[in-house]
């Protein structure tokens, strides 16, 4: 648990005692206590997806995020995830697919998260189900090094929708740059704004994100879990692809990275969550978010460059 370990005053690691875990779950959903075709909107689920997808109301879901494990051995909370043969994954993959596609409008839009590995086996089977509309590539900025190979620092997040019709609000994920060059036409700025904190451009988003940071022990956000996606990330994803009052659904919540998100940004939420200490985490999060709503990185209606954004 975490509060065995030592943390320095500064550190500002979400973590639960084994009485505060207990509090917060008893806030959670039991996934084998879910009646059929239920549609527990703004709810974390404890308990196996496999159990709790079936139980969920079809047609309910606008936006999907998904963050499996890899395939990788990573120890979590409770469990480890033993790496498979490239079929074993490729079955483990379609099974949590299709067990969603009946949840999922006919406008929905569908993110899911992997490392360059496994995004070569999930990219194909969304591709079966799907129609594939990008693949973004984001940089982690850590990452251990190699000493016979390069240094594994990017992952990928595959971007596919059910059909012809869905949501993409480009206007709401610009990125705010620096300009270091300023280009004026009669004196005037063209295509930038000059400021009192600099000049700036709103760019319209690439499927390459080098703005992100990774939590760590100095962020609000951050929790022990050893493969948190931060909330700047799935911000992007949030708004890009659902609007105010949309249902966002993630069937690998972890410590609810998605559900916190959502609900800062006016959405409905439903987290499914395999791990007790996982899911009392993020009822906790959820629960923070009401007097800490801001998102590190985006304000304003933009997303800041890394360590640009003004005090």
């Amino acid at each position: 648990m975490g509060e065995a370990k030592e943390r320095a005053g500064r550190n500002r690691t979400i973590f639960l005692t084994k009485e505060q875990e207990l509090e917060y779950l008893r806030r959670c959903l039991d996934a084998r206590d879910l009646p059929e075709n239920t549609c527990p909107a703004d709810s974390i689920i404890w308990g196996d997806c496999f159990h709790a997808l079936p139980r969920i109301s079809h047609n309910s879901v606008d936006l999907l995020i998904a963050d499996p494990p890899y395939n990788l051995d990573k120890t979590y909370s409770t469990s480890q995830f033993r790496k498979m043969d490239a079929a074993s994954y490729e079955e483990f993959t379609k099974k949590w697919i299709h067990s969603l596609l009946p949840l999922l409008k006919e406008t929905a839009s569908i993110y899911v998260c992997c490392d360059w590995k496994s995004s070569m086996i999930i990219g194909k089977a969304l591709d079966e189900s799907f129609i594939i509309r990008n693949r973004i590539t984001w940089q982690r900025e850590k990452g251990r090094g190699a000493s016979r190979n390069w240094k594994n620092s990017m992952e990928d997040i595959w971007f596919a929708t059910v059909s012809k019709d869905f949501t993409f609000n480009v206007d709401a994920v610009k990125q705010r740059r620096k300009v270091i060059a300023p280009y004026r036409v009669e004196g005037q700025p063209k295509d930038w704004k000059e400021t009192e904190s600099g000049n700036f451009r709103d760019t319209y988003p690439s499927n390459f994100w080098d703005d992100i940071s990774v939590p760590y022990w100095s962020m609000p956000e951050n929790t022990d879990h050893p493969t948190q996606k931060p909330e700047k990330l799935y911000a992007k994803l949030v708004l890009a692809s659902s609007n105010p009052g949309d249902l966002v659904f993630d069937p690998f919540a972890g410590v609810g990275t998605s559900c916190v998100v959502a609900k800062k940004l006016g959405r409905r939420y439903i987290g499914v969550e395999i791990e007790a200490e996982y899911s009392a985490l993020a009822a906790k999060r959820i629960e923070m978010s009401d007097s800490a709503p801001a998102i590190q990185g985006y304000a304003n209606g933009v997303f800041w460059e890394r360590n640009t954004r003004p005090k």
